[in-house]
């Protein structure tokens, strides 16, 4: 074969495979996670408006639009939480909403995934609020009582609806629900989520040293943990 033919060969393979990286590129596009601002609209700042609304963040109609009161709740929110107050919903912020959604091609895997580090971070972040200091095991266990309050039909069915039920925990009222989240309570959250349930099923705990509510003790007592006594 010919020097010239050989050329016309390789520019031609050349050619061949920059087709095939493109229709590659084409056919897996780049996942963007969502993010949502002033002017946004849809399903999901629906969901957002609503879950701030719930909590008392937001004040305006569950429309769907994402205008000047949301932008102000987000950013109460957010300042609240101990996130980046912009305004703007990222995936930071949908997670401490109790929020997720899979971007691009993703599909439903992505989804649930999202579904579950956004509770993963929620779960954890009760967990360092109200059992900062607490053995290993009192740790996994008021992820637990989170948890089974969720199933539990006298509670919300969500996670953020249980931690967020007025009331229910005194971290998200007196700040501790924002301090920074220790490494340990993500590993408790974990545990709690793969099923380790060290309260035997209880879905009240309590401080005995601490608590002025006088109808926690008329619940039935499991076991104590700790500092914490766990009840149903």
């Amino acid at each position: 074969m010919s020097a010239r033919k050989k050329l016309v060969v390789q520019i031609g393979l050349i050619f061949l495979v920059n087709i095939l990286i493109v229709s590659l590129i084409t056919a897996f596009p780049r996942t963007k996670a969502a993010v949502y601002s002033w002017g946004s609209s849809g399903e999901m700042v629906t969901k957002i408006q609503t879950n701030l609304k719930k909590w008392g963040y937001y004040t305006g109609n569950v429309d769907g639009v994402f205008g000047t009161q949301t932008s102000k709740a987000v950013r109460r929110f957010q300042q609240k939480n101990g996130l980046k107050v912009d305004g703007v919903v990222g995936s930071q912020t949908l997670a401490a909403l109790g929020l997720s959604e899979s971007a691009g091609s993703a599909g439903s895997s992505a989804a649930a995934s999202g579904s579950s580090n956004s509770n993963l971070y929620l779960l954890a972040r009760i967990i360092s609020a109200e059992a900062r200091g607490e053995p290993y095991e009192g740790q996994v266990a008021v992820g637990a009582v989170v948890l089974n309050r969720v199933k539990h039909p006298s509670f919300p069915n969500t996670l953020s609806g249980v931690i967020y039920q007025n009331g229910a925990f005194t971290a998200i009222v007196d700040g501790q629900f924002d301090q920074p989240i220790s490494s340990q309570s993500y590993q408790a959250a974990r545990d709690a989520m793969n099923g380790w349930d060290p309260s035997g099923g209880a879905i009240y705990y309590y401080n005995p040293a601490k608590t002025t509510n006088t109808w926690i003790y008329s619940r039935e007592v499991i076991k104590t943990i700790g500092n914490h006594v766990f009840a149903k």
